[in-house]
């Protein structure tokens, strides 16, 4: 996927790359986070994220500050527009993706409805 409308469809926050680069470090070169969607969890749908050193033909590759995230096409369709963050506040610290397709979502920020 390389349109400019579906690339930057998805924002990958500075806080996320430095927070990827910190998690791969450790990690064969070429390690790549990818983020996908999922049924189930308590509100529909859930975020899913795993380390991975392949990428698929039909991948939106979003790169930052040297960390790479991947997304499918069937999870970008859930997730066009949002932007993958990740925050370290006093409740704990967690990669959280603000999705403005989602309506509802639970309260750990884990899964949602459209």
């Amino acid at each position: 996927m390389t349109t400019d409308t579906i690339e930057h469809s998805v924002i990958l926050t500075k806080n996320a790359a430095t927070r990827i680069n910190k998690i791969i470090k450790d990690e064969p070169a070429g390690t790549m986070l990818r983020v996908s969607v999922e049924g189930g969890g308590c509100s529909g749908f859930s975020y899913k994220f795993d380390l991975v050193q392949e990428k698929n033909n039909d991948d939106l590759v979003l790169e930052r500050d040297g960390a790479t995230v991947l997304i499918d096409e069937l999870s970008l369709n859930f997730l066009g527009g949002s932007e993958i963050d990740y925050v370290d506040a006093l409740i704990g610290a967690s990669f959280q993706i603000n999705n403005p397709n989602a309506t509802a979502s639970c309260g750990c920020g884990t899964s949602f409805s459209i």
